[in-house]
């Protein structure tokens, strides 16, 4: 009996050791390392193209087959869609085994996921709203119109809904900001925001912050809810570390307390977020957050060529908030970057025309293998007009998305309503789509009716005959308006969502109105329509289990790349923020001068010039075999046609690995060719800001930050920073040779 014993515990070794080769294969001695390191906190540098996604991937399948962990147990966390469905997948070809149970998504997926179970606890119902950037700025205008108070002329909702953004993403809720900011911030902001609060909840909505901090605030106030959560996850993986925010951070600290088994994978050197909330001292302090991690450097990469490489290191190198490492390669050592500095923005497009032409002649590329980069997304326009004059095929990523579409909102705001009545932005959105007569000036009448009653809107139109404002025309394009929402709310439980979807298209008439219209344009708006039903119906076969409230979260959450077609022939023209994440044969990086790449107004940041040399490094690391740098002498902007030097940037390559294009793309003489050469790429223009006469106390004003108090100056020269207290932000350094400072007194 013991024999046989031994012999089937033999086997179980024997099969564990499979097993683990399996799993194992395929990695490089350090991935290898880091995949079997699951117990305890723990850091994953993976530099650009070194297997990260990989190395997560073998680390969820090692915790399942090798820990035998239940899937449940471990929540991995992502940053797209994209990323999240590319990891289910690797996992589920890797184990070959059962993986439900197991959480990977975003971290707005994954928090919103346990706030629709838990909400009610919060005052909010299951089927709340997630309001996205339309929404969130449709509702700060309607509640700038509402507050008389205000000189609505005067006050930007985008300027008000980026501060509030920018405070949610700080972990600052409007309670706490009333203590914090007091007397330092106009009344405006604080009134819209005070005010957007409660909207939102009067809407049983959220908007994209509020999945987190409204998680925050559940796990705070129920601690027995946090601990369950603790439980639960007992291994967390988070990707892409280096981009987390404080809310997001806060989140990890709370859920990792009890385990402390925490992998977090990322790349201080493609930090590139901080505009939107991002905090790099997440990462850089990670040691210090969990001491006894353990580190782990993904150096080999992947993707590109030696000298892409060295390109990459040389540029990044400059940076002195960083970790240190250095990316190689087993690739060859490839060609030169090739380097061109144009006359103008024409002669820079006709030079990537051309180059496009001829990869594609000497090479047989196909158009998806290039893509064209810029800083800002006014560059593209000019790329836009050559591409098309050329007959090259472009897609834009980052442009407007299959869901910003004007007719596919339109259908979505219905199927909000069906979903969350008391949504009323969407109300306002279908309230007279198709026409019914029904203006701004009506609903406005109901949403104050609403207020006053402490009501909503929806429940406000129920009571429209109360209304001694509105006219009987009027009430009655609203009574059927309400008859056609509850009796599609009726039938949402009785058929499907296949059948209803198409049945309140039909009722609405909005095909037979596009088909009236007859239009090129709306033509396409009834394929796009079409398109729209054809996805839901798509999403409900692939999951039967979820509902069109699933969907419409879904639809919500989804990102810029998460829309990128892989399968289209097209050249790529991406801005370098949307650039993360993907690779390209052959890549060009336009626009290298000073004041767009490093762009001016970053400048005004502290360590803003270091962000955008990683913005620079992110986007030459999205190079396999070929990487083209441009910039112009001249380059027309709006309300600036102006002479500029090139990128400092370009000063810190190696020169050895450069080679300078001289030919001309321009039908001009030989006079405007290029004749600058590699010893001397740049010439540094000095500020010709004073700075001498800056002093604590003084009354300024910021183009960007507005109006403020210097509270001291220090440095020499080009490093003088003055640190100013603003009235709406609170206290910022400025680098003084980068910002136009009018002294006001």
């Amino acid at each position: 009996m013991n024999c046989v014993e031994q012999s089937n515990e033999t086997k179980g070794s024997m099969a564990q050791k499979r097993d683990n080769i399996t799993l194992l294969r395929n990695l490089n001695a350090e991935q290898r390392k880091a995949v079997e390191h699951v117990d305890g906190p723990n850091l994953i540098l993976a530099g650009a193209g070194s297997g990260k996604t990989r190395v997560l991937t073998h680390k969820i399948g090692y915790l399942i087959e090798r820990k035998k962990s239940p899937p449940q147990n471990i929540l991995a966390m992502t940053f797209t869609n994209k990323a999240a469905n590319e990891m289910k997948e690797r996992v589920v070809q890797l184990i070959k085994g059962d993986i439900r149970g197991l959480w990977i998504g975003t971290f707005h997926a994954n928090f919103a996921r346990i706030l629709r179970k838990n909400c009610e606890k919060l005052g909010y119902s299951y089927n709340f709203a997630i309001y996205d950037e339309s929404d969130q700025l449709s509702l700060i205008k309607a509640i700038i119109k509402d507050l008389d108070i205000l000189p609505a002329s005067k006050v930007s909702p985008k300027g008000i809904h980026s501060k509030i953004k920018f405070l949610k993403n700080a972990n600052v809720t409007f309670d706490e900001f009333e203590k914090i900011y007091q007397g330092y911030v106009d009344e405006s902001l604080r009134l819209v925001y005070s005010h957007y609060t409660k909207r939102l909840k009067d809407n049983n909505a959220m908007d994209f912050e509020d999945l987190l901090l409204k998680s925050i605030e559940l796990f705070t106030l129920f601690p027995a809810v946090l601990a369950y959560y603790q439980n639960m996850f007992r291994y967390l993986l988070v990707d892409e570390y280096q981009d987390t925010n404080r809310l997001q951070y806060d989140l990890l600290k709370l859920l990792s307390a009890q385990y402390r088994n925490i992998s977090v994978v990322g790349d201080d050197d493609q930090s590139i977020y901080q505009w939107r909330g991002a905090d790099i001292r997440n990462i850089l302090e990670f040691e210090k957050d969990f001491p006894e991690c353990t580190i782990f450097r993904l150096e080999q990469n992947y993707r590109s060529t030696t000298n892409i490489l060295k390109v990459a290191h040389s540029i990044i190198s400059h940076n002195v908030h960083r970790m240190d490492k250095e990316l190689w390669t087993k690739n060859d050592c490839g060609e030169k970057i090739c380097l061109k500095i144009a006359t103008d923005a024409y002669e820079e497009t006709n030079f990537i025309i051309q180059k496009i032409e001829s990869e594609i002649q000497l090479n047989q590329r196909n158009f998806s293998d290039f893509a064209i980069l810029y800083r800002i997304n006014a560059q593209s326009r000019v790329i836009e007009m050559a591409l098309k004059n050329s007959g090259i095929n472009y897609v834009i990523i980052g442009g407007v998305r299959f869901y910003a579409r004007k007719e596919i909102k339109d259908v979505l705001a219905y199927l909000k309503v069906l979903v969350n009545p008391k949504d009323s932005i969407s109300l306002r959105r279908i309230i007279n789509y198709p026409q019914r007569g029904i203006g701004a000036a009506t609903f406005e009448k109901i949403e104050k009716y609403s207020l006053q009653k402490n009501i909503s809107v929806f429940e406000a139109m129920k009571k429209i005959n109360e209304i001694d404002s509105i006219s009987q025309t009027k009430r009655q394009g609203i009574s059927e308006f309400i008859y056609l929402i509850e009796k599609y709310l009726q039938l949402k439980s009785s058929i499907s969502t296949g059948e209803l979807i198409p049945a309140l298209i039909d009722d609405l008439g909005i095909l037979s109105d596009l088909k009236k219209e007859g239009t090129h344009e709306a033509y396409n708006r009834i394929e796009n329509i079409r398109e729209l039903m054809f996805s839901i119906n798509e999403f409900i076969k692939q999951n039967p289990e979820l509902t069109l409230e699933n969907y419409l979260e879904n639809v919500a959450l989804i990102s810029d790349i998460d829309s990128l077609d892989n399968k289209a022939n097209a050249v790529s023209l991406i801005t370098l923020h949307s650039a993360k994440g993907l690779e390209f044969p052959v890549v060009f990086i336009t626009g290298l001068e000073e004041g767009l790449l490093p762009l001016a107004r970053q400048m005004a940041y502290e360590h803003g010039l270091e962000e955008e040399r990683r913005l620079f490094y992110v986007g030459v690391t999205r190079a396999k075999e070929k990487l083209y740098l441009s910039a112009a002498k001249f380059r027309r902007q709006p309300n600036d046609n102006s002479n500029g030097s090139v990128s400092r940037f370009l000063n810190e390559i190696d020169k050895s690995l450069i080679e300078i294009d001289r030919n001309s793309y321009h039908h001009a003489s030989p006079a405007s060719r290029d004749t600058q050469t590699a010893k001397s790429i740049i010439e540094m223009e000095n500020s010709n800001q004073s700075t001498a006469r800056l002093k604590p106390g003084m009354l300024v004003r910021h183009p960007r930050f507005g109006t403020g108090v210097i509270r001291k100056v220090d440095g020499i020269g080009e490093e003088v920073k003055a640190y100013i207290l603003f009235e709406e932000l609170g206290e910022k350094i400025i680098k003084v040779k980068f910002c136009k400072l009018e002294i006001l007194s």
